[in-house]
């Protein structure tokens, strides 16, 4: 069940105005769909003396439960610095406050949560806000409008609503179920240029494959059977430690993860580029190594033929891809729908994107973005 959550936010610490943005963008993330933000209003501290508190209400729509909520908003304080003792007396100072005000018309009292929130009808800094959302909310113990409430507070502090407004995270993203999306296709399919672009567009940690520094791809190209086995230890040893080191650290702010490649894609080319012999050793080490790697929620396969591929290598200029020929890149192509075809519990997407120009045509750009959100 979808459940409709309402949300305080202070802060009275550093920039108040970026840390409540910063909760807005957490709380998008890790607890639910923002449906709507309150004007941001300045108040004194409240039970103590401390610098004066921006405040303001959020109304989110979310299938957590209360206590996974409360979980993620005391994670989301935490992050932002704020830092609660355990059977501290009395108010501070605080970087970020975050409290859950309603849960539906849930009335609920363990050693965990209290909702409502027990202090709200008495805090005119809650109900102001809280008021700009939902007038007519009605409060499920007191059965009064937050309206009412307001105008009967015994809480004198003054309350200043700001010109200063606060933003809605990105919404209904086609990334919205998924945590880690590998971009994957042969040699110059344009793998790097979409996964940036989704980064840039949909708020995304972006992971690039780091091989521009391998000092054995060039020369594989010039002597592939004296060095195939050591170029490809090395991109294994180092895709494997990238991933391990990015999937590891999820970013707060970042909506999910796109790479633009699997680590799988080791497997595929050393199947092409080593003799038996020393592919089922390489295959030995790879396994040991791709069971500890997360793999992708969703994996999008960007199909080019052939001919398309050799023009878009040209285009790029790598002197050492000049020669690729096309019946190596037809090999690691069939290397690709092997892997998709006996990894049917890996959520796999194939696009054809031969006639695709995604960069200089937004309309072709949009149409890849909308065979993703198919597959949500």
């Amino acid at each position: 069940m979808n459940h409709d959550i309402y949300i305080s936010l202070g802060s009275n610490l550093g920039n108040r105005k970026a840390y409540l943005q910063q909760a807005i963008e957490g709380i998008a993330m890790r607890v639910g769909t923002i449906v709507d933000i309150a004007p941001i209003y300045e108040t004194p501290s409240w039970g103590f003396a401390g610098e004066a508190f921006l405040n303001t209400c959020l109304l989110c729509k979310s299938f957590l439960s209360p206590e996974e909520v409360l979980s993620q908003l005391l994670q989301i304080e935490h992050e932002l610095g704020r830092e609660r003792v355990p059977n501290q007396k009395g108010y501070q100072s605080r970087t970020i406050d975050l409290d859950i005000l309603f849960y539906d018309d849930e009335v609920i009292n363990s050693e965990l949560l209290t909702i409502p929130h027990p202090l709200l009808h008495r805090r005119k800094f809650v109900l102001r806000p809280l008021a700009a959302l939902d007038e007519q909310k009605v409060h499920p113990i007191l059965q009064k409008t937050i309206g009412e409430l307001l105008r009967t507070t015994d809480d004198p502090s003054p309350v200043q609503r700001l010109s200063d407004q606060l933003t809605f995270p990105a919404q209904k993203s086609p990334f919205l179920n998924y945590k880690y999306i590998a971009i994957e296709g042969n040699i110059g399919s344009g793998k790097t240029t979409l996964a940036t672009k989704i980064a840039e567009d949909f708020n995304a940690k972006l992971i690039l494959e780091q091989f521009s520094d391998n000092p054995f791809l060039p020369k594989f190209y010039e002597n592939p059977k004296q060095y195939g086995f050591t170029l490809e230890m090395s991109f294994l040893t180092e895709r494997y430690q990238q991933m391990r080191e990015q999937l590891a650290q999820m970013d707060l702010f970042k909506e999910f993860v796109v790479s633009d490649y699997d680590i799988f894609k080791s497997l595929i080319f050393s199947k092409v580029t080593l003799s038996e012999d020393e592919f089922v050793l390489y295959r030995k080490l790879f396994y040991l190594l791709y069971n500890q790697i997360i793999k992708p929620d969703l994996y999008v396969f960007l199909y080019q033929n052939t001919d398309r591929l050799i023009e878009n290598i040209k285009k790029r200029g790598r002197a050492y891809e000049q020669n690729i020929s096309p019946d190596y890149l037809k090999k690691i192509h069939y290397g690709y729908l092997d892997f998709i075809q006996k990894n049917t519990a890996i959520n796999s997407l194939i696009i054809d994107v031969t006639d695709l120009d995604f960069v200089k045509h937004y309309n072709h750009y949009e149409l890849i973005i909308e065979k993703i959100r198919e597959c949500n």
